[in-house]
């Protein structure tokens, strides 16, 4: 047995029946053996591996023991001279493993190997290559001097940037999305360190490979994609603290004394730095647009408040100091926090949605307006006024934000990508059919033959004429059919022309298009499979919020609905749970094994089920209405089934 591959997945079925694809056409030449260790993903990874890959040996793990452990156990009964450690979200190409097996051949000292990797845009990642994390390069990289000086042999060790991507060279650190290791070397310096987690267990086997007089090298004549971000988001807290929680395990595992100290010091340091950053970087992201809709609404309030006691009044001064220090905030947090319901934050290309939230929080401030004590009512006129501004100012604020990052001024419309298939005319057909029924709204261009020799009634050209159309169609988006394009010609297609356009790729007889454009998101997807609409942000929001204003209600008025609920005590600990979050008023209804494919909830104190008059229900009607409950989701769902079943809510 010449190579051993091994994929540990967690959640990412669609990105993994990609990379298995492309790995059983890179494996036709090599006597090779395929493991998929799957860390209980719930997703049904492991019924797509069983199916269409009865080659490849699966471990379903019951837990998720994380990606050192996962390894381990293939390793040990892998059977290759070489053993190579895969990412689930990768696609290889078709000589990939010719070259880089040939390449350890042919160097006897080299431990591992490393290749050049680019993202789903096209773009070369830098953690191809790496050097190790000293104390110095570490400082170079939290401080942001490896990135202003990437060639510098002094700041830019971390990725070693003055090293050509295109050449072989020898490396510190191999890249634990594609690792090749020698099984012999593995033998003697043991397999990967299950203390760590995620993070970290390749630098540190890295570090073993050389210690034991090995080489790592980078290998830079192949390529492969790596759509990162799909096990996990670089955004989070969680990461940076599992990455530099990684690093500190290193740290103290390698080095000694004084070096020991100062890097684990640094290294905590790094961890409230970043996560500070982080922090702050995600409230802008959220916030931002909220705070310049305060500014606006203060600043109009202010003017208004003016104008109207010199019309009204005839005294500019008619309006005591309270009103713009209570009056006003209380106001602009009544509007935006309806604009926020209203998904006038979640959708920001929409006006009704702005419009129906200033509507909205005027109405409830007109409610409010007579319980307020008497000094603190001003006129009705100014919350008139002040909605009218918002609606003219915020929607202008909108179109000056969408200008500065579009340059047009069309902020309602919804852009058609120009979308162009490159394949040939049966995969290409029925990638058509599949962006049909996954009802995807695109301008569809046409097909590029993969083919020099094409036929001109079904084809805009030839794949060698990729660039010009682009250009000539202005093309956003490019699928390739995977059936009929190599993978190789799909990377240089990706590297050659730019970052600008939009990659998916469609596998040979899969029902996903795939892509990838963040490092920080999951992958773009197209698939015919159900969208449920309780996935979707708002549907989760919106939920959570019911939940609460009905604990509130029923804490309100307990003497009064505890009579209507059959158990008493079951229903004030359920008020509780429902509150912080431990419960939902609604969920599905209990079944022995709740379906995978189903998003995930909290449980219910009552389920659809509740809102029926019916004794007994079987399991499959059960499953059907948990079905339609998640895919047809909306609020008065939620409502109807807690009016139906409020004598049930005290329900364990």
């Amino acid at each position: 047995m010449k190579l051993s591959i091994i994929i540990v997945n967690y959640n990412v079925k669609y990105f993994l029946e990609q990379a298995l694809l492309s790995v059983r056409k890179a494996s036709e030449r090599l006597d090779t053996e395929v493991f998929v260790v799957d860390n209980n993903s719930v997703d049904d990874s492991v019924a797509m591996v069983r199916e269409q890959f009865p080659e490849v040996r699966l471990i379903a793990n019951a837990d998720n023991p994380g990606f050192s452990i996962a390894n381990n156990q293939a390793i040990r009964e892998a059977r290759g001279e070489y053993v190579l450690l895969l990412n689930p979200d990768t696609v290889v190409e078709e000589d990939t493993f010719d070259k880089t097996v040939a390449f350890m051949d042919a160097h006897p000292d080299a431990g591992g190997l490393g290749v050049k990797m680019i993202d789903g845009t096209g773009n070369f990642l830098p953690e191809s290559k790496r050097g190790f994390p000293s104390p110095s390069v570490a400082f170079y990289k939290m401080f942001g001097l490896s990135r202003l000086f990437p060639k510098s042999q002094t700041f830019g060790r971390y990725h070693l940037g003055f090293l050509d991507k295109d050449d072989n060279n020898e490396v510190d650190v191999l890249a634990g999305a594609f690792m090749m290791l020698r099984q012999s070397v593995l033998d003697k310096i043991g397999l990967l360190d299950e203390a760590f987690f995620m993070y970290g267990e390749d630098i540190d086997l890295s570090y073993r490979i050389v210690k034991a007089g090995y080489k790592n090298y980078y290998f830079g004549k192949t390529t492969i994609i790596h759509y990162k971000g799909e096990s996990t988001k670089k955004g989070s807290l969680n990461y940076v603290r599992v990455f530099y929680n990684a690093m500190i395990i290193f740290a103290k595992k390698h080095f000694t004394g004084d070096k020991a100290r100062a890097f684990v010091l640094l290294l905590q340091f790094a961890i409230y730095f970043r996560a500070l950053i982080t922090l702050v970087t995600n409230f802008i992201k959220k916030a931002y647009l909220p705070l310049l809709d305060a500014l606006l609404l203060f600043g109009g309030m202010y003017f208004l408040k003016g104008f109207w006691a010199n019309y009204a009044y005839g005294n500019p001064d008619y309006y005591e100091p309270v009103y713009m220090q209570f009056n006003v905030p209380l106001y602009i947090a009544i509007w935006l926090t309806a604009v926020y319901f209203s998904g006038g934050y979640h959708n920001m290309r929409s006006a009704r949605r702005l419009v129906r939230g200033l509507l909205v929080g005027t109405v409830f401030l007109a409610a409010v307006y007579g319980f307020l004590p008497m000094e603190y009512r001003t006129s009705r006129a100014l919350i008139v006024l002040g909605a009218v501004w918002g609606m003219f100012s915020l929607w202008a604020l909108r179109i000056l934000l969408h200008f500065v990052k579009n340059k047009n001024f069309k902020v309602g419309e919804v852009r058609q990508n120009n979308i162009v298939i490159v394949g040939r005319a049966e995969e290409s057909k029925r990638v058509m059919g599949l962006l049909h029924q996954a009802q995807v709204q695109k301008n569809y261009i046409g097909v590029i033959s993969p083919d020099v020799q094409y036929n001109n009634q079904h084809f805009l050209g030839s794949i060698r004429q990729l660039d010009e159309v682009v250009h000539i169609y202005k093309v956003h988006e490019i699928i390739f059919c995977a059936k009929d394009v190599a993978a190789q010609q799909i990377t240089k297609w990706m590297t050659q022309l730019g970052t600008d356009i939009l990659y998916k790729i469609v596998p040979e007889k899969s029902l996903s298009i795939i892509g990838s454009h963040s490092k920080n998101t999951a992958g773009d997807l197209y698939t015919i499979d159900i969208r449920f609409r309780i996935a979707t942000a708002m549907s989760q929001r919106n939920k959570r919020v019911l939940d609460v204003l009905l604990c509130l209600l029923f804490l309100f008025s307990l003497p009064l609905n505890i009579w209507l609920v059959k158990q008493k005590i079951g229903f004030i600990k359920n008020i509780f749970s429902v509150l912080f979050a431990r419960k939902t008023w609604v969920g599905y209804a209990p079944l022995d094994h709740l379906p995978s494919n189903l998003p995930r909830l909290r449980p219910g104190v009552l389920s659809p089920l509740d809102a029926l008059n019916i004794p007994q229900v079987n399991e499959p009607t059960t499953r059907r209405l948990n079905f339609l409950y998640a895919k047809d989701y909306m609020v008065d769902r939620d409502l109807e089934v807690v009016w139906k079943g409020i004598s049930a809510l005290g329900n364990s």
